[in-house]
């Protein structure tokens, strides 16, 4: 993608550490990386993830143990899924420093929140385009590369929400009387396929005409991408970026003043429930093959243990079913080319227990650590 990459290793090495948990704690199965199940401070979680693209542009971390760093004893979980576009590297930045980034301001506030939150997006954004400005003469596509943003922070009986993109959280709440469990989407998506991102888009750009247009039966901003919300893009965040020598295809013929993309998160802030078992966290990936509902009544049937990999599985199968392949010959298909039959998926389930904070239950786990990559990485 690059056209220097030694830059590009030289740059990014600094953000890439080894992980506490890592391979050692999950097991890959040629494009499938899982955690079957897992100990947190509130319950247990499962984690999977399969890869479609030929590099790796989903990830995702839980992080279990304390949320701040002055012993102020705020004890939780964090759920991170960060679906990348255009390359893997605002991901992994992401999947590296919003944690900690998080830390830093509840440390500053004292107190989990969702101003908090939003100060942890608003901060990696920035750190993330300082390094496109910095790399802007040697690697300019560089400015090209974003990612969706679900974050997730149990606390104290509380969920805090925050999303920027398409990726989703369904919470899967119990009725006791009838025993079914109905799925409630906690998070808001930013995909100007749904109307309503459409509308926002144009109020707050009205003296554009195209800010949303139809390119190849999609709608897409600018032409060029579907989601209206993400950290990086800097090309549709900063004229400085929307210039040679980015390449001419993702150049905007007029110039802007407002940023068209925003990093600004929609958070939601709510108590558990005493009839609230589990979360779903997933990128967009899971969500293009099943529903809320299928999703939910899979988790509520089946045992806990291997139930982000059963996810997967069914989505996988859907994806099949709908291209008219066999299962067993869609997991044959190479990384690359199983890009044309669904896209990389990551899956994060987080089971409740509201009763329960067990701080010898800490965890810091990154997904689909040991799934290949490439030569060039």
């Amino acid at each position: 993608m690059w056209g220097n990459s030694y830059s590009y290793l030289d740059m990014m090495k600094p953000f890439w550490r080894p992980c506490v948990g890592g391979a050692q704690s999950g097991r890959t199965d040629g494009l499938l990386w899982y955690k079957d199940l897992g100990a947190h401070v509130n319950g247990e979680f499962s984690m999977a993830v399969v890869q479609a693209n030929s590099l790796m542009e989903d990830q995702s971390q839980i992080e279990s143990g304390p949320l701040d760093s002055m012993n102020l004893g705020l004890y939780g979980t964090f759920i991170g899924v960060y679906d990348g576009h255009g390359g893997p590297e605002a991901s992994r930045f992401v999947n590296e420093n919003m944690f900690s980034n998080l830390k830093k301001f509840v440390s500053e506030d004292e107190e989990m929140s969702g101003d908090a939150i939003r100060k942890a997006f608003l901060s990696t954004e920035h750190q993330f385009i300082s390094l496109v400005r910095d790399q802007w003469r040697t690697c300019p596509q560089f400015a090209c590369v974003g990612t969706c943003c679900l974050v997730g922070v149990i606390v104290d009986g509380v969920i805090y929400t925050a999303n920027a993109g398409d990726s989703r959280v369904v919470l899967g709440r119990v009725d006791k009387d009838s025993g079914g469990v109905s799925a409630i989407q906690l998070s808001q998506e930013h995909n100007v396929n749904h109307e309503c991102v459409r509308d926002e888009l144009r109020s707050l750009h009205p003296d554009d005409p195209k800010i949303v247009v139809m390119k190849h039966n999609v709608w897409r901003v600018k032409g060029l991408i579907q989601v209206s919300r993400s950290i990086g893009d800097a090309y549709l965040k900063n004229p400085e970026f929307n210039r040679a020598p980015l390449l001419p295809k993702f150049r905007i013929p007029q110039s802007f003043s407002k940023q068209i993309l925003s990093p600004e998160p929609t958070i939601s802030i709510q108590k558990v429930d005493p009839n609230d078992e589990f979360l779903i966290f997933a990128s967009d990936g899971l969500w293009e093959q099943l529903s809320n509902e299928e999703a939910v009544d899979i988790v509520h049937t089946y045992p806990r243990n291997g139930i982000a990999r059963r996810l997967v599985k069914a989505a996988l199968q859907a994806a099949a079913k709908k291209r008219e392949v066999r299962y067993l010959d869609l997991k044959k298909i190479e990384r690359g080319v199983r890009r044309h039959f669904h896209d990389d998926i990551t899956v994060v389930v987080v089971f409740l227990n509201s009763s329960l904070t067990n701080p010898s239950s800490s965890v810091s786990m990154k997904g689909g650590v040991g799934l290949p990559a490439t030569k060039k990485f």
